[in-house]
């Protein structure tokens, strides 16, 4: 049976015991949901596959070329299915370990997407006011500094243009999906 939404938030929460980890899932659902607004996509399909992507993230930590292939089957052991190209870009988001290419532009928004929730996240938290107010262009400032933030993967977020989607407007968006939810990520 195809994987619904609400089904999706229930692994979340059974699968991701670390609060921080359900919040990553949350940013990435909604910044992957905005890019499918933008792109014309499927936004459940987009969201679903943001929300998901790390599913096995506690599973796999010490086994990190499963990282995505595990998600994949845990949702079948759930009795779901999952569009092929989703399988493919929670498979692909990981492509350095898995050896799964990324190809299509789901694949680049999502390995995009949920690196971009950190570098957005890190630059929140030292703002007094949060996300709000947050700009595209100071969050390239911050970008441009590879101490800051030194864990996100900036080639990652340049990714995004392989969708034709320019960074600045990435960021845009990415900044307004995730003020969207600001009260829910205690931002």
């Amino acid at each position: 049976m195809s994987i619904t939404l609400e089904k999706a938030r229930e692994l979340v929460e059974k699968y991701l015991k670390d609060k921080n980890n359900r919040i990553h899932s949350l940013e990435s659902e909604v910044v992957m949901q905005s890019l499918a607004k933008h792109f014309g996509e499927d936004e459940a399909k987009w969201a679903i596959a943001g929300l998901l992507h790390d599913l096995d993230w506690e599973n796999t930590l010490d086994n990190f070329e499963q990282h995505g292939l595990q998600t994949i089957e845990l949702i079948e052991k759930e009795g779901y299915e999952l569009p092929d190209d989703v399988v493919h870009a929670i498979s692909a988001h990981n492509e350095s370990h898995t050896g799964i290419r990324r190809e299509s532009k789901i694949d680049y928004a999502l390995a995009a997407a949920e690196s971009i929730t950190g570098l957005i996240y890190a630059y929140a938290l030292m703002r007094p006011e949060k996300l709000q107010g947050m700009k595209a262009s100071s969050l390239n400032k911050k970008f441009k500094d590879k101490s800051f933030a030194a864990n996100v993967s900036r080639e990652l977020i340049e990714d995004i243009e392989k969708t034709g989607l320019e960074k600045s407007k990435f960021f845009e968006i990415a900044i307004q999906a995730m003020q969207s939810i600001a009260l829910e990520i205690d931002l």
